[in-house]
């Protein structure tokens, strides 16, 4: 599945290739003389995919928005669906890190108008809702996760974005509150978590103005933290997240959650300076004194990043090292 989404990546980011992509879509549903496809009407006939895809590759998540005729516009029932997925991310021990990314050539491009237009939905009970319009978007998370961002990111795309602990951008994708076009509030949390991230000026730059922002302006103000090449998003978000997984998860979740708390929190720097403290519980104590021992055998020395998680061993192995030891001489005394 990999290959195929990024090729699909590629194709719907690249500069000037839109329109070939939307010809050759053209010429797959009609042949050369006018007629009809058999095999279009019979994928129009398939089942509609969900909204969102979730995958697992060991201990991470990858959470897909699947809406790509709407550039994965999120409405109401699909914001649900969003926070089902997280929330069930957050309770499976066996998941450390989340990727979230959007299928199709585009992140997200905010909410959906169309239902907001519709005059059987009524505003005030769309914004206030309890979790947030485009997901869980208003309260922060038990363990870390990723935005893989392609093509657009805007509106309430990037509050989604800025909902997550980390952002890897493709370099021709692009940020921004559009909606500022259309009177549409900040209610997913952007207003807030915006300043925090990049500062009160550049937040107000972003925000009044509404203006779209690439990936090198992106990476230099701090709204991003890598910049990757196009149709690489997803993949590069892959290595971002394996290279958290592989740490003690109590000691990394700890100092994610007291910087969470010092930032949005605290009410003086000592109230952060207690928790941080306070915190450090006996199980994460126990991890730290198993990694001071691990170091004392010369794991991680000299600075050393790899070969720090232990790797199991295929059954096979466990069995050719126990023979081995068994066949082993012992020594006379």
């Amino acid at each position: 599945m990999w290959p195929v989404m990024r090729l699909c990546v590629r194709m719907a980011t690249s500069n000037g290739r839109s329109g070939i992509t939307r010809q050759l879509c053209s010429n797959m549903d009609q042949s050369q003389d006018g007629k009809s496809n058999p095999k279009t009407e019979q994928q129009d006939n398939k089942p509609e995919e969900p909204s969102i895809l979730v995958e697992t590759e060991g201990n991470i998540t990858m959470i897909g928005l699947n809406k790509p005729h709407k550039r994965n516009a999120i409405d109401a029932e699909m914001g649900q669906q969003l926070t089902a997925a997280i929330e069930a991310f957050e309770q499976d021990s066996t998941a450390t890190v989340a990727i979230l990314h959007g299928i199709g050539g585009s992140f997200c491009s905010g909410y959906d108008l169309s239902e907001l237009a519709n005059p059987e939905v009524k505003p005030q009970s769309v914004i206030l809702q309890r979790g947030g319009v485009m997901g869980p978007t208003r309260r922060n998370f038990k363990k870390p996760m990723i935005c893989a961002i392609s093509g657009y990111c805007v509106a309430g795309g990037m509050e989604l974005a800025l909902m997550c602990d980390l952002r890897v951008m493709e370099e021709l994708a692009v940020m921004g509150f559009y909606n500022r076009r259309f009177g549409v509030p900040l209610v997913d949390g952007g207003s807030v978590r915006l300043p925090a991230l990049i500062g009160i000026s550049r937040a107000m730059d972003l925000i009044l103005t509404g203006r779209g922002v690439r990936a090198k302006e992106a990476l230099e103000m701090g709204l991003v933290n890598r910049v990757v090449a196009v149709g690489t998003g997803l993949g590069q978000a892959y290595n971002l997240a394996m290279s958290i997984a592989k740490y003690p998860q109590a000691c990394l979740n700890h100092d994610r959650n007291s910087m969470y708390y010092a930032t949005y929190q605290a009410k003086t720097i000592e109230d952060a300076m207690e928790y941080e403290k306070l915190t450090a519980n006996e199980e994460l104590l126990k991890e730290a004194v198993y990694g001071a021992e691990q170091f004392q055998k010369g794991v991680g020395k000299g600075g050393k990043f790899h070969d720090i998680k232990k790797k199991p061993l295929p059954e096979w192995e466990k069995e050719e090292l126990a023979h081995e030891l068994n066949e082993a001489p012992t020594s006379k005394k």
